[in-house]
């Protein structure tokens, strides 16, 4: 992990200057128009007053569009990293913002599509000593941490653990996206799923080995051509280099897609949403796959 310096979150108030709060809310009317039939009025109110942690502005940025586009209006955006070239066939990202920070790029983005959201932008990697305070002002965290960080994940779930917040962890697979959903009351910790100590600093623990645990349980569920990628990857990364698995943009966009239909769903209240220790899978590839329904025949 990169030591970065300390860095204190700066703010993006949404509104434009001289609008009145009647305005904003018939800009916000205006925005969700088109949600009604799918979220219920007082869903839709949830949604904008809650306030979510993106953790990751990688593959996160994909999910916080969707979140944009679904009306939640106050996010913090948490990233060390500057948007790169090779970021731009799968994340929320033009050519222009190459060299910014992802926060920074993201969150002009975000209030391109609706100027009245509030963002808090910090560009510094999580550790131990920096999250307790983000974790503590939002509501939902979402985390897609580059797994190289392991320390910065695992500090991210520990505090949303220790403040009973509902973290969602989200990763890109191949041409589909899985998601795990850890509620405040949730049995399995992301520790224990991915068999760390209970406690204490995991700076020892071995990338390779920490995610081929999960890998092994998944192999036989997974298309083999993303089970090749993983796996080629891991095998580059035990000689210590940094060498993240190949992703494209259709996976990285179902991330999107599930993770916003998840984070509703936990708002609406629904108890039937899967958790912790089980994955939720969006496979694209096997959809194509998969027995269609036939429009020429009746049920």
């Amino acid at each position: 992990m990169n030591t970065q310096q300390e860095s204190v979150p700066s703010s993006s108030a949404g509104g434009a200057a001289g609008h009145s709060a009647v305005d904003r809310d018939e800009r916000y009317g205006r925005l969700i128009l088109r949600n009604k039939d799918y979220v219920t009025e007082n869903l839709q109110k949830k949604i904008r007053n809650t306030k979510l942690l993106i953790a990751g502005c990688g593959i996160g940025s994909s999910f916080a569009e969707v979140a944009v586009r679904l009306g939640f209006e106050n996010f913090i955006l948490a990233d060390g990293d500057i948007v790169s070239t090779h970021n731009l066939n799968r994340q929320s990202y033009i050519a222009a913002d190459v060299g910014q920070p992802k926060v920074e790029a993201l969150a002009k983005h975000l209030k391109d599509i609706n100027p009245d959201t509030k963002i808090e932008e910090f560009h510094d990697y999580l550790n131990e000593h920096n999250v307790a305070p983000l974790v503590a002002r939002t509501d939902i965290i979402f985390d897609t941490i580059d797994f190289l960080d392991l320390a910065g994940i695992v500090s991210l779930h520990d505090a949303c653990r220790q403040q009973q917040k509902p973290i969602i962890t989200a990763l890109a697979i191949g041409w589909g996206a899985g998601c795990i959903y850890f509620p405040p009351d949730c049995n399995c910790s992301f520790r224990k799923l991915f068999a760390l100590p209970e406690t204490g600093s995991v700076a020892n623990a071995n990338y390779v080995d920490t995610f081929a645990v999960v890998i092994e349980r998944l192999a036989s569920r997974l298309d083999p051509t993303v089970v090749h990628a993983v796996g080629k990857a891991l095998t580059m990364m035990e000689d210590g280099k940094p060498c993240p698995a190949s992703q494209v943009s259709p996976g990285a966009f179902s991330v999107g897609a599930l993770a916003g239909t998840l984070v509703v769903r936990i708002l609406a209240g629904d108890k039937e949403i899967k958790q912790a220790p089980e994955l939720l899978i969006a496979d694209m590839s096997a959809v194509l796959l998969s027995p269609g329904i036939n429009l020429l025949e009746n049920d």
